[in-house]
């Protein structure tokens, strides 16, 4: 008795301060996933109900065709195909040229390190709107016969490729350049003693020690790039070719539009982004904090 009376005054008093925030951060939390759980819920009601009671009225069919039916009628399957075909390549390049740039400005010391991490950094600053129109044009005056089904650069996979890897290089110089220099200069100027070459310190010495900044980058660009739409829809212009996010418009009619079809599609596109975040939350949260150390 002496024990529990004793572990009941250790207790701390629940203050009002404490319940005001516990009560904040559940509507918080209820108002982020309010869109998500309304569009679950048009999504499993049929039009034919929705249109003659409201959206707001209480359901009297549940059920998963809308899903069935935006899978088949959209050819998911096609244009998932056509999303790693673009993302796989952009992710994999954006790691290696940033980190080759990151391995230069950090392990070397020249004057224009500062200058060159700078100009990579300076083109996330850059709005993606300022440069449609010459973007565009460059685009359709880029002739690739024989490496692309278009002939040009334009509509076409490997246009969207290099559009995001020359926008996704800088973010991920800048952070894996501050992880490399808290890498200790010991191991670099053993291996120089020992005679490494230079492709031999980056890739084996010091690309290994970086694995977890490039497992967390990886994760954070499979989803920024899965999840793009805008280049999706200003450079491709085919419907066959275009990632999944933009094939969405194909569950749109010239004159009709069934809303609840496409929430279920638009909730079938972002299964693989929560597939990715649950099988590498871990990478995903250490990436929130990359970069903010210094070395």
């Amino acid at each position: 008795m002496s024990t529990v009376s004793a572990l009941a005054k250790q207790r701390t008093p629940i203050r009002p301060a404490r319940v005001l925030l516990h009560v904040f951060l559940a509507g918080t939390a209820l108002a982020w996933l309010a869109p998500l759980l309304w569009a679950i819920f048009s999504a499993m009601r049929p039009y034919s109900e929705t249109s003659a009671r409201g959206y707001l009225s209480w359901p009297h069919t549940l059920n998963f065709d809308n899903f069935k039916n935006a899978f088949t009628q959209s050819d998911m399957t096609h244009y998932f195909g056509n999303t790693l075909i673009i993302a796989v390549p952009a992710v994999l390049l954006t790691l290696l040229l940033s980190s080759m740039v990151a391995f230069y400005v950090s392990r070397f010391d020249f004057r224009i390190n500062l200058f060159l991490l700078l100009v990579f950094t300076a083109g996330n600053l850059l709005p993606q709107q300022v440069i449609i129109t010459p973007l565009y044009r460059m685009y359709l005056l880029t002739n690739l016969p024989g490496i692309t089904a278009s002939g040009k650069l334009y509509d076409s996979a490997l246009g969207l490729v290099l559009i995001h890897v020359a926008f996704q290089s800088g973010f991920c110089a800048f952070v894996l350049s501050n992880y490399m220099r808290s890498l200790p200069h010991e191991l670099t100027e053993a291996a120089l003693v020992d005679g490494a070459s230079v492709w031999r310190l980056y890739w084996q010495i010091t690309l290994p020690l970086c694995k977890p900044a490039m497992a967390a980058l990886a994760t954070l660009l499979s989803i920024w790039i899965y999840n793009d739409f805008f280049w999706a829809l200003v450079l491709i212009s085919t419907g066959e070719n275009m990632p999944i996010t933009s094939a969405l418009n194909n569950l749109s009619g010239q004159y009709f539009t069934d809303p609840n079809l496409v929430a279920a599609g638009s909730l079938l596109t972002a299964i693989p982004t929560l597939i990715v975040y649950f099988v590498l939350q871990k990478q995903f949260v250490s990436g929130l904090t990359l970069g903010s150390a210094k070395g």
